[in-house]
């Protein structure tokens, strides 16, 4: 019996990817008519819930007072970076293909390393410069142009800089994470920062004018967007769990195949095919991401 329960971490760590690839597909669904940044809003909601959630399980609460000013701005400005990411993830999303979007956000990882190299004077061992390599040819073979009419180019080029805007500001999320909150509970930082997310999101529906459109959202929409918030939220759950009892250096690069399942999912929800070249692609994202695992 007790083995078995020190191996949960491995269920729990394939949980975290299985929910983390299918948030992707049920964000999609839930965006065809909807305007992406009002899905952003009204999913955030849902994350939100989920993160306080954790807070509460893990009793992280009682640490809120203990928070210095500097550790504050930090916080915010982590959460203005993942609001950010969000809101140009799913516009990506919502007019590109899955297949092309979820590599380039993941390629995060490559802009992350390099900018703790500069700004943070972390090394960069040879198996992080082969995954660098690997992960970047494998993202450029994942995005690559189809022949379409002249509507769909311009189009296309839209959601590359919508989909490279989703990473670079990860990127900058994980980076002003490092510098200002390693203080802070892990639990208690991500809900902190989700609220300045809910805040930013719902001044961007504002903004936009696009205030007036919640009530028009489909219920089927609704449902999807909903549910891709529940995602995020189980596979931050499951994510936790894995770290609690697994190591580290197993959990992360397991929850970063999530792409794969994106890719299962993409393919029988929206028939979105790889070709040979972008199967390589994913190949080579995975196997880079497999080789960040040698220390």
């Amino acid at each position: 019996m007790e083995r078995k329960g020190n191996d949960m971490w491995v269920v729990f760590a394939f949980g975290s990817a299985l929910f983390a690839g299918i948030t992707a597909v049920l964000a999609k669904c839930g965006i065809r008519k909807t305007d992406s940044n009002v899905a952003t809003a009204i999913r955030t909601i849902v994350v939100l819930l989920f993160s306080w959630l954790m807070v509460f399980l893990t009793g992280s609460q009682a640490q809120i007072g203990e928070i210095g000013g500097k550790t504050w701005l930090f916080l915010v400005l982590s959460g203005l970076a993942t609001g950010a990411s969000w809101l140009c993830y799913f516009r990506a999303l919502q007019i590109g293909d899955i297949n092309k979007v979820v590599p380039i956000d993941k390629s995060s990882v490559i802009l992350t390393i390099l900018l703790a190299f500069l700004f943070l004077k972390e090394e960069i061992s040879l198996p992080k410069a082969v995954g660098i390599v690997l992960i970047g040819v494998g993202t450029f073979l994942m995005i690559e142009k189809k022949k379409t009419d002249g509507q769909k180019q311009v189009k296309g080029g839209s959601w590359l800089l919508y989909a490279g805007g989703s990473a670079v500001f990860a990127s900058l999320t994980s980076i002003l994470g490092k510098v200002g909150i390693s203080g802070v509970e892990s639990n208690l930082g991500t809900a902190i920062r989700t609220a300045v997310v809910l805040l930013m999101a719902w001044i961007m529906v504002f903004v936009t004018g696009k205030q007036h459109g919640i009530k028009e959202v489909p219920k089927k929409e609704l449902g999807f967007i909903c549910l891709s918030g529940f995602a995020t939220g189980a596979s931050w759950l499951c994510y936790y769990r894995a770290l609690q009892d697994g190591p580290a250096s197993v959990v992360v690069p397991v929850d970063k195949l999530s792409i794969v399942v994106t890719v299962v999912f993409s393919y029988f929800v929206f028939r979105e095919r790889l070709s040979k070249k972008a199967a390589l692609g994913l190949v080579l994202i995975v196997a880079g991401t497999l080789v960040m695992l040698i220390p």
